[in-house]
């Protein structure tokens, strides 16, 4: 089941099937394990879709005429460094659990750590061993993206509407209404950009032959999965990201090629959280194991802001519009992004 996440970073899809499997799997332990493990696991995805979010919104810097129209589709591929394939788990930072193998070896308990793979790292799934039972778990490996769909790089797949308003504005909108995916997740999105043309204040420069616009684009994502874990508990998992960014754009017409680039600033921050009402392990005022209820347990957040540089080309052929682009970012989240579009200035 959670081979399923990989279509939830093509689509967003199937987050409800791997939540109730992966998610679930390190709701164990005290609240602090839980949180310290969940928030180990998912930081790099989280990271690298609030990235992937501000991707795909231009491949010209020159604005629609006046009512001029284009639909664009496009699929950003986010690298993930070879940092963000493993985390830390240190038994000293655990309260009542422990790592006590991961890949084939063996971790001392109480007192041992090793690297563990995060959702992106390798299918080695670790094993913890509950301290106050006994009992030993399974959790989850990382989708091992390289051998599952040949790269290094999680896809994030964007559509947008531009239409050109008067006195050198676009307009560009991202909107998918709230919808359910089958019976127990629902998906929502919705994002606007503006681009306004800024060569046409600056003398001097006017009438060269490049053009020169300033953007603004935001984009909101949330997505929220039915556990259904234990009966009568209302347990969820949601998945939101917004994400925000302003550039300056420039492009040059050579025939049918456009050559682009852009350079500015992200700021996105995307969220997991666990809603409901779960049980955890700890220990009474005598010092004996017990079980604690506690809800809505889990919110954790990650934060994808930094500057960005981008350059990219773009082919028009009559109304049909084909383009790839790269992106430098922050903590090396580097993006190729490549879409095709109708385009009627």
């Amino acid at each position: 089941m959670r081979k399923i996440l990989i279509l939830i970073l093509v689509s967003t899809v199937s987050f409800g099937a791997w939540a109730q499997g992966d998610l679930n799997e390190l709701m164990t332990g005290s609240l602090e394990d839980a949180t310290r493990l969940l928030d180990g696991y998912t930081k790099p995805a989280l990271k690298a879709f609030g990235y992937g979010l501000n991707q795909g919104w231009y491949n010209t810097a020159k604005p629609h005429k006046s009512f001029g129209v284009d639909l664009t589709i496009s699929v950003s591929a986010v690298t993930i460094p070879n940092s963000d394939l493993f985390y830390t788990v240190d038994n000293n930072q655990l309260n009542s659990l422990d790592l006590v193998s991961v890949n084939g070896q063996t971790v001392t308990p109480g007192t041992g750590s090793a690297q563990v793979p995060t959702i992106f790292g390798p299918d080695t799934p670790p094993t913890f061993e509950n301290r106050n039972t006994g009992a030993q778990f399974e959790a989850a490996g990382g989708l091992d993206l390289k051998n599952e769909i040949g790269i290094q790089a999680m896809p994030v797949p964007i559509a947008h509407l531009g239409i050109g308003l008067p006195k050198g504005f676009d307009l560009k909108i991202r909107f998918v209404p709230a919808v359910n995916i089958g019976d127990d997740a629902k998906f929502d999105l919705f994002g606007v950009g503006v681009m306004h043309d800024v060569k046409q204040y600056i003398p001097g420069i006017k009438n060269l032959p490049f053009d020169l616009s300033g953007f603004v684009g935001y984009t909101s994502m949330k997505f929220v999965s039915n556990l259904d874990v234990t009966a009568g508990n209302n347990q969820s998992a949601e998945f939101k990201s917004s994400a925000t960014t302003i550039q300056a754009l420039i492009s040059k017409k050579i025939s049918v090629l456009t050559v682009y680039g852009g350079l500015g600033y992200n700021i996105a921050k995307t969220k997991i959280a666990m809603l409901g009402t779960y049980e955890f392990d700890d220990v009474d005022q005598f010092g004996y194991p017990t079980t604690v209820s506690v809800t809505d347990p889990v919110a954790l957040s990650s934060d994808a802001s930094g500057m960005r540089a981008t350059a990219g080309l773009r082919l028009k052929l009559a109304v049909i519009t084909l383009h790839g682009d790269y992106t430098v970012q922050k903590d090396n989240f580097n993006t190729l992004t490549v879409g095709f579009g109708i385009n009627v200035r």
